[in-house]
């Protein structure tokens, strides 16, 4: 099953962990791996461009079929290896509903952190305004405390949909993880310290780590001030 399957990704990219991360929990290693890099501008090259004409990772491929969208190949997988590894879509209506609630509420967090830490990648030089920066991190800021607040209504050694690991996490560690690479106070936002600490003990979590972070474990701090 998993060597019919290809994945071309980026190390410390969100979409490709959240892939990778489903793999390991559906129990689909063996995959043909291709770590590219952003630098190099690999993601624009032509056997990218084959799979994923928007020139973007991932790019995963099962047999025949071509999923791009992080989210969507998550759903996929979990569609086609239901009995496999690790039951990521919850029976109870309550717990569904809340799952598929924080997924979706993750592209918007993750949308909020990437506007704060590639501001100055998203947007040229002559275009940034000290301003537009400020409201971003407002708006981060803003945001984080909603997640802070969902864990601690969840009690702690919660999941973000209840006591067992579903899709959402699947899909929105990864953007956790990224708050703390890049400087995120462990002791302003305990409960997300928390979930993060949780979730690093997963197997899944360990086995698809970001190689470039394993090299410098030390991080950024672009966000120790919010």
């Amino acid at each position: 099953m998993a060597q019919d399957m290809t994945l071309l990704w980026g190390s410390g990219s969100p979409p490709c962990w959240r892939v990778m991360i489903a793999l390991e929990e559906k129990k689909l290693q063996g995959y043909s791996s291709k770590l590219l890099s952003f630098e190099k501008m690999e993601h624009k090259s032509q056997e990218v461009l084959d799979i994923n004409p928007r020139g973007q990772l991932p790019s995963f491929k099962h047999g025949n079929i071509v999923i791009n969208e992080s989210y969507a190949a998550c759903f996929y997988l979990e569609s086609q290896f239901k009995s496999q590894g690790t039951k990521l879509i919850p029976d109870g209506t309550e717990e569904q509903a809340l799952m598929y609630q924080r997924m979706f509420e993750g592209l918007t967090f993750y949308d909020k952190l990437s506007a704060t830490i590639f501001y100055d990648y998203y947007v040229p030089e002559g275009e940034r305004l000290e301003s537009a920066l400020k409201r971003n991190k407002e708006a981060l800021v803003t945001e984080l405390k909603l997640w802070e607040g969902y864990l601690e209504k969840l009690g702690s050694g919660s999941y973000l949909a209840g006591k067992s690991l579903t899709l959402a996490d699947v899909v929105v560690f990864p953007t956790v993880a990224t708050l703390f690479r890049f400087g995120l106070s462990a002791e302003r936002y305990p409960k997300l310290r928390e979930y993060y600490a949780l979730m690093k003990e997963r197997p899944s979590v360990k086995a698809s780590w970001p190689p470039h972070w394993l090299e410098n474990p030390k991080g950024q701090d672009t966000l120790k001030d919010m």
